[in-house]
């Protein structure tokens, strides 16, 4: 079997429609072409983060506990998709296949942690200098969180951000690397999983709460200058980060 069948078939397993396009993804354990993606226009990721801040102002509202289900419900599809993930992640960015199986463990460990951290999202109870008085601190969500990933780690480091931003409250639009987008598309395709599940269940999830982007700068560019998203967290080149962090902080954003 070639590399861009055994692709095909993982994609399937996972649950990836991929609409075809001029954009190329190329192994490169031998250079074999694999399945081309249509890219995402500016508009369409303009309206991407539109929805997720939408979807942040209502989730935000779902309490702590709950969200951390919705996380709880993606660590059982990484759980049972391990395999299946840890191979296209070693033929697309060509690691080697324990490197990628570890990846996505670090996937489902995020995700352990990010489900404890729902029901200890605490504040301090501060003494004041007023008599009989209290203050108490309340944590709050940020809003629409930008992921912009490397070609390194195209998985894990999504999941990073995801599982804490979903459990805090905040929604989340992903662009991963032009280099790595079909283990992003699985990946996402995990969460839909997951958020199906989540609504069968009773939960209540809006939509618009996890988008993926696919294609290249251009699109990190939208998600670095739109003001509704609040945070943005970038891995990438420091040619990248020199750029980047000037564009939110000139805008009052935050970065990471």
């Amino acid at each position: 079997m070639s590399l861009k069948s055994e692709v095909e078939t993982l994609l399937a397993q996972l649950g990836v429609t991929a609409t075809p396009g001029p954009m190329p993804t190329r192994t490169p354990i031998t250079g074999e072409a694999l399945p081309s993606l249509a890219e995402n226009s500016a508009a369409e990721a303009e309206a991407a983060i539109q929805a997720a801040h939408r979807a942040y102002r209502d989730w935000r509202n779902v309490p702590a506990p709950q969200r951390g289900e919705l996380v709880r419900l993606l660590g059982e599809e990484l759980r049972a998709n391990k395999a299946a993930l840890g191979r296209l992640v070693s033929i697309e960015v060509g690691k080697v296949v324990s490197e990628g199986l570890g990846e996505v463990q670090e996937m489902i460990d995020i995700c352990d942690f990010a489900v404890g951290l729902s029901r200890q999202l605490y504040g301090y109870t501060i003494a004041s200098e007023r008599p009989s008085h209290r203050m108490m601190e309340t944590w709050h969500p940020i809003g629409v969180i930008g992921v912009i990933s490397a070609f390194n780690f195209p998985v894990a480091v999504w999941s990073w951000n995801t599982a804490l931003a979903l459990v805090c409250g905040n929604a989340v639009v992903w662009k991963p690397s032009e280099k790595a987008s079909l283990s992003a598309l699985a990946a996402h395709a995990l969460l839909d999983r997951a958020l199906e599940r989540f609504k069968a269940a009773g939960g209540h999830a809006p939509e618009g709460l996890s988008s993926l982007l696919i294609g290249g700068r251009a699109l990190g560019e939208t998600l670095v200058d739109s003001p509704k998203v609040a945070l943005i967290s970038a891995t990438g080149s420091t040619r990248m980060g020199r750029e980047v962090g000037p564009k939110v902080a000139a805008r009052f954003g935050r970065s990471l």
